[in-house]
């Protein structure tokens, strides 16, 4: 294992209810255990952090057998980072100045607490401001709904994202359910969105800006984070 050199801060959503429906959501296991896993066995030290702190809730759905993978069969053997997750710090906890970059994996839960989350906004504002690396996958690119550059404009304005695309939302039965819809959001606000076929690997970088557009991308948004945190 390389020696410890960066700090990466995993940010997950505290929020269980999907919408009215009276289901459960939360955060998407694959978004969280892929960029953990290729963060930590490069050596980087991980942070994990949610709204509320303690238990971040897991959308039960991505715990089915279909939507395993190498990462998740690995994670559910790890009890050490299921204790770690167990005890997450609370966004008010966390200072910008303490790592070297920010990864917000999806699920569901964020497009509702996160989003809206002003210590989620400031956040990401005080990172961007210090040129440090901004990741978020799947759903989590909505977290950028409400976030400003230092003009003032919408951060994903005129950059190069990606994100859960509508079909991909249509495919799993919830475009009336989300209180938006995160490829019609980023396109509202003036992100030059691209995506490739549902469900298949795809994430955009623009600049510190890294984006990926379904569960599948996790992987690949992390491999490039890491490569922009080992180019800086």
């Amino acid at each position: 294992m390389d020696k410890v050199i960066f700090k990466v801060l995993i940010v997950l959503t505290s929020h269980d209810q999907l919408g009215d429906t009276g289901e459960k959501t939360g955060f998407w296991v694959e978004e969280f255990a892929a960029p953990y896993y290729v963060l930590a066995d490069a050596g980087v030290e991980v942070t994990i952090a949610s709204p509320e702190g303690g238990q971040p809730p897991i959308d039960p759905k991505s715990a089915l057998p279909d939507f395993q993978t190498e990462a998740t069969k690995r994670f559910d053997a790890d009890k050490a980072l299921q204790e770690k997750l167990a005890h997450s710090i609370p966004l008010s906890d966390v200072n910008e100045k303490d790592y070297d970059a920010v990864f917000y994996p999806g699920g569901h839960g964020p497009l509702w607490d996160l989003t809206n989350d002003a210590r989620s906004i400031k956040l990401i504002e005080a990172f961007w401001k210090e040129g440090k690396p901004v990741a978020a996958v799947c759903h989590a690119p909505g977290v950028l709904r409400f976030v400003k550059d230092a003009e003032g404009n919408p951060l994903v304005k005129g950059k190069k994202v990606t994100g859960f695309s509508n079909t991909e939302e249509e495919a799993v039965q919830l475009t009336d359910v989300v209180p938006y819809l995160v490829e019609d959001e980023l396109k509202k606000l003036g992100g030059n969105y691209s995506k490739t076929e549902d469900w298949k690997s795809y994430s955009v970088q623009d600049g510190n800006l890294i984006t990926g557009q379904n569960p599948a991308s996790s992987e690949e948004a992390a491999k490039k984070l890491l490569d922009l945190l080992r180019k800086s």
